[in-house]
């Protein structure tokens, strides 16, 4: 049997399930792929830990690493016992690579795949775009993904439409920077051009999500969409960063902190059931403990619910690392304190939801998502990709405790 071990993105999660056909397609069997990461020197530990693991565990086993981590350093992980093969990201999409052969696999190639379903999730993701035309300091994904690549509206349709048949009523749209798509095609397509072009041409599709999206890059089409488009899940993850000018600066984004506080107060005012989530990276290179407060601050004002929050980590051959380092006891001191404020956050947002009546996608059993993406406990158990209404009257952890509405 064999198993794909998933490390990263929801994009990484997209391309475990094109990795799943092609080893199908290939015939091969008794195969572990651990698919990397490599967006901090945290994940790729624990992708060699895991390697390892599996190869304790399971010595007879082909174990198959691939992904970033890979193309980044093929040779750390070509060199880690019971590793056969390392494939880049190019690579790792295709049939013939799993044919059994000792060496690496390398090349410009790349072959659109299209799938049926996701094992065990009830909502499709789908890859719109790959790549990053921008330079953050801190990153060193550019170098994994390569340049923006989108994929043409047509081929994405085609996708949706196939999910939908096969029963899913949500689909995320996935990719590096989303809110580039469209920029390397013909005649420019925005993202939010592409959203309409799909809202119109699958009625059937009753939910659209969007991963993370750049503040910088959300044009008048998106916004437009953001508020008024109901089939478009009223949750958007902004990748923020920082809550300070000069951190913003030095890491090399192209939005500053006023233009996200007020980003996210018009998109609230004009639809006040909108939620947000948000990427942060604590103690980058010089930040002071009063730059640290002003994210603190911008956080709060905003009222981020769902945080993703790291310590920096140093990427070789990236410009932040040549920067003057905050001591890391104090990066992990940052994380700690943010993660304790965003639960606080978190416990209030839920409980301010009691009361309320929810549209409820379920994943499993009695486990369901809101359209404001909040966990969903139900009494009954009910089929995977059913959508219910539900009459929230309690909360339990990270939970929303809820009966079926009739």
């Amino acid at each position: 049997m064999n198993e794909v071990v998933t490390f990263g993105c929801r994009l990484n999660f997209y391309e475990s399930e094109l990795i799943k056909e092609a080893l199908k397609k290939a015939q091969r069997e008794n195969v572990v792929v651990v698919h990397s990461c490599a967006v901090t020197n945290e994940a790729e530990r624990q992708v060699k830990q895991k390697i390892r693991k599996i190869h304790r565990n399971n010595p007879d086993k082909e174990i198959i690493v691939a992904g970033c981590a890979v193309q980044l350093d093929p040779e750390a992980y070509i060199n880690i016992p019971g590793v056969s093969k390392v494939l880049d990201n190019q690579n790792k999409l295709k049939i013939e690579s799993y044919i059994i052969d000792n060496t690496s696999t390398f090349s410009d190639d790349q072959k659109p795949l299209i799938i049926n379903q996701f094992q065990e999730k009830s909502r499709a993701f789908i890859e719109i775009q790959n790549g990053c035309n921008h330079s953050c300091t801190f990153c060193s994904i550019t170098h994994a993904r390569g340049n923006n690549r989108s994929v043409p509206i047509n081929n994405i349709i085609e996708q949706i439409k196939i999910f939908v048949e096969n029963g899913y009523q949500e689909v995320v749209l996935t990719g590096v920077d989303i809110t580039d798509f469209g920029s390397d095609l013909f005649g420019k397509p925005s993202l939010g051009m592409m959203i309409t072009r799909v809202l119109k041409d699958i009625p059937e599709l009753n939910r659209l999500r969007l991963s993370s999206i750049d503040v910088s890059e959300i044009d008048h089409e998106l916004l437009d969409l953001m508020v008024n488009e109901p089939r478009l899940m009223p949750h958007f993850h902004l990748s923020l960063q920082s809550g300070n000018n000069l951190i913003l600066k030095r890491m090399k984004r192209r939005h500053n902190r006023i233009q996200a506080i007020e980003l996210c107060h018009k998109v609230k005012n004009l639809r006040p059931d909108v939620v947000f989530g948000a990427d942060i990276i604590a103690g980058f290179p010089t930040e002071t403990k009063k730059m640290f407060q002003d994210t603190v601050d911008m956080l709060k004002e905003i009222n981020v619910i769902y945080l993703h929050v790291f310590p920096y980590s140093e990427r070789k051959n990236t410009p932040a690392a040549r920067m003057p380092q905050v001591p890391e006891n104090i990066r992990k001191e940052r994380t700690k304190y943010l993660r304790e404020m965003n639960k606080e956050i978190m416990s209030n947002f839920l409980q301010s939801l009691v009361g309320t009546t929810q549209s409820v996608l379920i994943e499993q059993n009695c486990i369901g998502r809101a359209e404001n993406f909040a966990l969903v406990k139900l009494a009954s158990t009910l089929p995977a990709k059913s959508m219910i209404k539900s009459n929230i009257r309690a909360t339990q952890d990270n939970f929303l405790i809820g009966n079926i509405s009739v």
